[in-house]
């Protein structure tokens, strides 16, 4: 079939049009949260600003990539953003097989050191009793002034150096903390803009424990990221 002039025209800039839409508008599609650092470290620790040039990670959710910027893993195959299944006692941490939005392996190693380290993953958290941990994730456009400050859970399982829960409520008796989502510094970009909360390690006994981040982005709609603390002595 041939086109006319006129015709062609109005097509290319139909299709000119279209990307320019799509160009402006990617970057501001909804995606999903995750747990992208679990032992944030400020620089001025009276600052609590959690963009890259205000801190250190020193910590990761099990088989955490070291590759990519923070706010990227979204898009990343496999995806960081585990969406639990909507049933009544979902798996906590993902197994690469289960959930509403599949996400990553989170699953606990054997031994637990092989989640960790060496040149493909990340660091995993060392801290005390007593001390002061912060988690930072990314906003991924869920931070604005139309959306609401919802919740982010963090479990801290009660015994050390114990098997993964297998359902949500094996975690229930867990020390939990609360925290806000919105907490984030400003941003041009609201995809990327940088989120945290900080809370006090509880009492336990040295060893290895669970960590489990859970954030409600809408009712009875949970993503999860899990990683393992070491408690020194």
């Amino acid at each position: 079939m041939l086109l006319r002039a006129s015709s062609y025209t109005s097509v290319v800039l139909s299709t000119l049009t279209l990307l320019g839409y799509l160009s402006t508008n990617l970057s501001t599609v909804e995606a999903h949260s995750w747990l992208a650092c679990c032992d944030w470290r400020f620089k001025n620790p009276g600052s609590n600003k959690w963009g890259d040039g205000d801190g250190e990670c020193h910590g990761y959710a099990r088989r955490y990539p070291l590759k990519g910027e923070f706010y990227s893993l979204d898009s990343a195959n496999p995806s960081r953003h585990y969406q639990q299944d909507h049933v009544k006692d979902p798996l906590p941490c993902s197994d690469h097989k289960a959930g509403k939005d599949v996400g990553a392996d989170e699953t606990k190693a054997d031994p637990i050191e092989a989640a960790y380290g060496g040149s493909k993953y990340g660091p995993m958290t060392e801290t005390r009793v007593g001390q002061e941990l912060c988690l930072r994730w990314p906003a991924k456009n869920h931070a604005e002034d139309n959306e609401n400050d919802t919740e982010v859970q963090v479990y801290l399982s009660k015994n050390k150096d114990s098997p993964d829960p297998t359902k949500q409520s094996q975690l229930k008796d867990s020390f939990r903390v609360d925290l806000k989502f919105k907490n984030c510094n400003s941003a041009k970009n609201s995809d990327r803009r940088p989120c945290g909360g900080c809370f006090t390690v509880p009492p336990r006994a040295a060893g290895y424990y669970l960590l489990q981040w859970r954030w409600e982005l809408n009712p009875d709609e949970w993503y999860t990221s899990c990683a393992v603390i070491n408690l020194a002595s």
